[in-house]
């Protein structure tokens, strides 16, 4: 029987990287693969997706295609173009390599992957404009997103959109991802909101080849909303200047051959999250202070991936000795750790077998 095979991968994520908070991210070699197949020309009775899952977050992971991130992403992007199911006998399998609740972009590379699933399956062959498009419908903020769409050392910005799109962008996640009842019917959720174009924009910044990054990553999970809670509402000039400034020179920093590491490890500093997610990752200030360039040689800038717990440091090398110095630092507060040197990876795929 003929039939359609391709597979997608999509890189994992950290954003902030220091002073950049929703503005910047970088993509790192943790890859979401996911393997799709099916019939060309299935038998007559429709059977829904066959959906497995192994690696990270394999014993977390819903595998009701009406209950799991990226196929009800994917089931979002189909609709919005007038399909109203999956194809008929879809087996998809997912390996995951991405670390859930760790601050490298598990949710966001869920995402892109659903975006590209429906893309894929429906061959709409949508640019990738409009498609950072739907996937911002669904997580709103650019920085992760982008990154592992595109790939990269990214900035990207939500554009003020006029009054009706301003509304269909702040439409309720609950009615762009609906939760689906036990007894919902093919025709239930038929008609979700469409997003208007050009709600996120993005550029590409250089990135020294000579980078690699360290994930510096502790044995517990840390939800992005929690890490949200912690933060004000208001800041002071100072702190927002303080920011300002160094991330105008990161953007250029990071792409300079060899890399600066006394301009990038003060430019990765930030005053706008980082001090206020102190209390929820016991050692992050001694981590960020104690391991700088003048006692770990190779080290660039260090910071929170995300919104942590893991730490990203950038280096050029002396890789195990700031990833086990680190641990040392951890352990004192009680706390395991996992470390991976990554390299910057590229963006999205998706590949037809």
């Amino acid at each position: 029987m003929a039939s359609r095979s391709f597979t997608i991968r999509v890189p994992a994520t950290s954003a902030n990287i220091g002073p950049g908070f929703d503005v910047v991210g970088l993509s790192l070699s943790l890859f979401l693969s996911v393997s799709v197949d099916y019939p060309l020309q299935p038998p007559p009775a429709y059977a829904h997706p066959a959906l497995t899952y192994a690696g990270e977050g394999a014993d977390e992971v819903p595998l009701d295609a009406y209950k799991n991130l990226t196929t009800r992403v994917a089931l979002y992007l189909l609709r919005c173009h007038g399909v109203q199911r999956f194809p008929s006998h879809l087996a998809i399998h997912v390996h995951n390599q991405i670390p859930f609740g760790r601050g490298l972009g598990s949710s966001g590379a869920a995402v892109i992957a659903g975006v590209l699933l429906g893309d894929a399956l429906a061959q709409l062959r949508l640019p990738t404009e409009r498609l950072l498009d739907f996937a911002l419908m669904v997580e709103r903020h650019p920085d992760n997103v982008t990154a592992a769409l595109v790939g990269g050392f990214v900035g990207s910005y939500l554009k003020e959109l006029d009054h009706a799109a301003s509304e269909a962008a702040s439409v309720p996640l609950s009615e762009v991802l609906p939760e689906y009842p036990p007894d919902a019917s093919e025709d239930w959720g038929l008609s979700p909101p469409v997003p208007p174009n050009g709600i996120g924009h993005y550029i590409r910044f250089p990135c020294s080849p000579s980078i690699r990054a360290i994930a510096i990553i502790p044995r517990f999970e840390l939800s992005t909303a929690s890490a949200r809670d912690v933060l004000p509402s208001h800041y002071s000039r100072k702190d927002l200047v303080f920011n300002l400034q160094r991330l105008a020179v990161l953007t250029t920093a990071l792409g300079q051959s060899p890399p600066d590491p006394g301009l990038i490890y003060e430019a990765m500093k930030d005053r706008v999250h980082q001090p206020y997610r102190k209390a929820l990752i016991p050692g992050l200030p001694e981590v960020t202070t104690c391991i700088t360039p003048a006692s770990h040689p190779g080290l660039l800038g260090i910071c929170l991936s995300g919104a942590g717990p893991t730490i990203l440091a950038l280096a050029t090398g002396g890789y195990e000795a700031i990833a086990e110095d680190a641990r040392k630092i951890f352990k004192g507060f009680g706390i395991e750790i996992d470390w991976k040197v990554l390299e910057v990876a590229g963006g999205s795929s998706v590949q037809e077998k």
